[in-house]
């Protein structure tokens, strides 16, 4: 029961919580930290085209939890039955009713200490299991924030990962979803996921595109981290390859922009990836979003002088299939008043 009761004001000390303080300062700066995002209704209407029409059928985050439970839960009893020849015991009594408790306190958290039986959870072998009793979607935001702290500091990347894909995203893509905005400790648990690159873009970015179901409005919050964020050249490069070769959704060309323009000296295996994605719409007989094009643009811009001539000829050919009035004339003389990386010390010159 102790566990469950926030210490004293002289005990555990070492373990002050000073996140609070900076929380607060940066809420006084909350002006576009997941507000309310104003969407162009037309670039609405130009991503949902692109969308899945059939995406897959979206469960809710206890059936997720509780199949992943049961399936590693069977494969474990199995292992110990055929070795002991006795079924895994069940979870104490105890036990349950320690996070049971947990569970009513983190419905109602708003500030403060967190119970010490909840911090303990990222050490446990089965915390999988336990994260379900606390049921997360029950969870009040401040303590999405402070659960997304302790997980993404204690777990390994692995484990972090299924943390942000099965509880931090579907929280994150309902309250999107049912407010047109993102709650302000749910944005901050976003940014401090960040604390593991890896595990956010597999557990996050990826999942997001992958289902073809991203709205612009989630792509425009969600992609304001990626720009207020420092993220490490190789996670990002690797994102970047994988949102490039994935199948197109109009989400896909925001992420990518955002990327970009973080202007990273890109791997040329990247680079060409980023070439073979835009060239994949030669055959595309749809009228492309303008975000597309403003993808291209800042891609152009970028890295043009990383091209090889051959993929400039077939970039400034994709121009005459997918054209904008505004943009298309800028990436073609991006292109073209550009040296190439394939003939060094040559000087720009127009290419016909």
């Amino acid at each position: 029961q102790q566990a469950l009761c926030p210490a004293g004001p002289g005990a555990d000390s070492e373990e002050e919580d000073e996140e609070w303080p900076s929380l607060e300062k940066a809420a006084a700066q909350r002006g576009d930290a997941g507000g309310k995002v104003e969407v162009d209704p037309e670039d609405e209407k130009a991503i949902e085209m692109f969308m899945n029409k059939n995406p897959p059928l979206r469960r809710t985050l206890a059936d997720i939890i509780m199949e992943k439970i049961t399936e590693k839960q069977t494969e474990v009893e199995t292992a110990l039955s055929e070795i002991s020849g006795r079924p895994m015991p069940q979870l104490d009594p105890r036990v349950l009713e320690v996070y049971r408790g947990v569970r009513e306190v983190l419905s109602k958290y708003r500030s403060g200490k967190l119970p010490k039986a909840f911090k303990i959870i990222p050490a446990l072998s089965n915390w999988e299991q336990i994260l379900y009793i606390t049921e997360p979607e029950a969870w009040t935001a401040a303590a999405m924030y402070q659960a997304t702290r302790i997980f993404s500091s204690n777990l390994k990347e692995r484990m972090a990962q299924r943390f942000y894909n099965l509880v931090l995203l579907p929280r994150v893509r309902d309250d999107i979803a049912e407010y047109k905005r993102l709650n302000f400790h749910l944005y901050m648990a976003l940014k401090k996921a960040l604390f593991k690159p890896a595990a956010w873009f597999k557990g996050i970015l990826i999942p997001l595109c992958e289902s073809g179901t991203c709205t612009l409005r989630e792509a425009i919050i969600i992609g304001s981290i990626l720009t207020k964020c420092s993220i490490p050249v190789l996670h990002s490069s690797a994102a970047m390859l994988k949102i490039a070769e994935m199948q197109y959704s109009g989400a896909n060309s925001i992420f990518l922009r955002l990327l970009i323009d973080k202007k990273y000296a890109l791997p040329f295996r990247v680079v060409d990836a980023l070439v073979f994605h835009f060239l994949a719409f030669r055959t595309d007989q749809r009228d492309l979003p303008v975000l597309w094009h403003q993808c291209f643009l800042a891609f152009a811009q970028r890295y043009k002088e990383d091209l090889s001539s051959e993929q400039k000829e077939a970039l400034l050919e994709l121009l005459k299939f997918h054209s904008h009035p505004q943009i298309s004339p800028e990436i073609r003389r991006e292109l073209v008043n550009s040296k190439t990386r394939d003939v060094e010390g040559q000087q720009p010159v127009a290419m016909e």
